[in-house]
């Protein structure tokens, strides 16, 4: 690690160790205002007194945790770390900030951090700036066929290279067989999705503005939350070029209908939340998470989703829903862990991160809003899996070989 990312890392563990700090003066405050409400009014003149002198010392407790660890990390950081290899050059390491970033990733971008990522396009572990030249050099052999791959939560482009060394991974496959360009985006997946999906947006234009070839043909590949970034992005990006352009959207296990494991969490830190002992010690870590994740309650989209929302809502507004985009294909993929992917247990477990009704947009008693060919179930296979498996590929191949790229000028609005 460099320096600079020695001390974004320090600064994360010193808010964290402050925030501890605040989390035992909560509980402490909490307890004893119990111990007043039963004493009665003759308690207060010592009430006054203990709040003032507990409420100095955790101030202080704070500010000397906090500078602490940031004294002890700044002089590791001088006298240990002297490396000039980033974080970012090793794959452990973009991995590491990736999690980062899905689970605080906005804190992160709120307070400067210099370990907050930003969208950019990668090619090779690295970040290529949207303009001709670098793209040129990047995509030496670029196609009028965009395939554009968007991860999901706590992940980075190397996501799609899960398990390379058993299977090709879709892109090269993609390009290889059907003549697609693929591109890898890497984005802070702790923020709001709508966020992300208005810079994407902006992304996709410039990348089209700086390709070395007219793009007759765009395609989205979104893993978990990333389609929903996908979709996000295609509404902000209303009357853009590019949208114009999207012929297929594929989500591969994004909670359309949202994720059952952030309602629990969401469920679990309301009930904390009741009492002042777990208020401070379970609810207020707990609501820490980012609000990339929080979106992941009902699969918002857009800053209508969640902007003025109760943070505790348990049942989502179907006024807020956003189309789907009409001038492109939509398929939708899930896994299930059980062999059988329509048997009872199936529909049950799913892949254990998003269920099969989430992951195809349907609820309960509603009609499939595409075609039925345009869903797909592979059985025994998690979550993750869906990132390159043999079937998964397979089933994309199969929807998009039949489809011709748009002629030069054809009208793609």
């Amino acid at each position: 690690m460099r320096r600079e990312e020695v001390r974004a890392l320090g600064e994360l563990i010193a808010e964290a160790a402050a925030g501890t700090a605040g989390q035992i003066e909560e509980m402490h405050m909490g307890v004893v205002r119990r111990v007043w409400r039963g004493v009665g009014p003759m308690s207060l003149p010592v009430r006054i007194v203990h709040d003032r002198l507990a409420g100095a010392g955790y101030t202080v407790a704070r500010a000397v945790v906090r500078g602490a660890v940031r004294r002890g990390v700044d002089a590791l950081a001088l006298t240990q770390y002297r490396s000039t290899v980033s974080l970012h050059d090793d794959p452990w390491g973009r991995a590491l900030v990736g999690a980062l970033n899905g689970v605080w990733g906005d804190t992160l971008a709120r307070s400067g951090n210099r370990l907050a990522l930003e969208m950019t396009v990668r090619h090779a572990g690295r970040d290529v700036p949207l303009v001709p030249s670098f793209i040129g050099d990047a995509f030496p052999d670029a196609q009028r066929r965009v395939a554009v791959f968007v991860h999901g939560l706590c992940e980075t482009d190397d996501a799609w290279m899960l398990g390379a060394e058993r299977h090709v991974p879709y892109g090269y496959r993609l390009a290889a067989e059907l003549g697609y360009t693929p591109v890898y985006l890497r984005y802070n997946s702790g923020l709001h999705v709508s966020e992300n999906g208005r810079q994407l947006a902006r992304v996709l234009e410039a990348l089209l503005d700086a390709w070395p070839v007219e793009v007759h043909e765009v395609a989205l590949v979104g893993h978990s939350m990333g389609g929903l970034v996908a979709r996000s992005a295609c509404h902000y990006g209303a009357g853009g070029r590019w949208v114009g352009r999207v012929r297929h959207v594929f989500t591969l296990g994004s909670p359309h209908l949202g994720a059952p494991l952030e309602r629990a969490a969401n469920v679990a830190s309301y009930a904390f939340s009741r009492l002042p002992e777990t208020r401070a010690l379970l609810a207020r870590p707990l609501n820490r998470r980012s609000a990339g994740i929080k979106d992941l309650r009902f699969g918002y989209l857009t800053d209508e989703c969640w902007d003025g929302q109760d943070c505790d809502a348990f049942l989502r507004d179907r006024s807020r829903e956003v189309p789907f985009l009409a001038t492109a294909s939509h398929y939708f993929l899930c896994a299930t862990l059980a062999r059988d992917p329509e048997g009872p247990s199936a529909r049950i477990i799913g892949d254990l991160l998003v269920l099969p009704a989430s992951a195809w947009a349907r609820r309960r008693g509603e009609a499939l809003r595409f075609p039925i060919e345009h869903y797909h179930h592979v059985g025994a296979v998690n979550h993750f899996q869906l990132l390159n498996h043999p079937a998964i590929y397979a089933q994309i191949r199969r929807w998009m070989a039949p489809r011709r790229a748009l002629p030069a000028g054809a009208p793609t609005g």
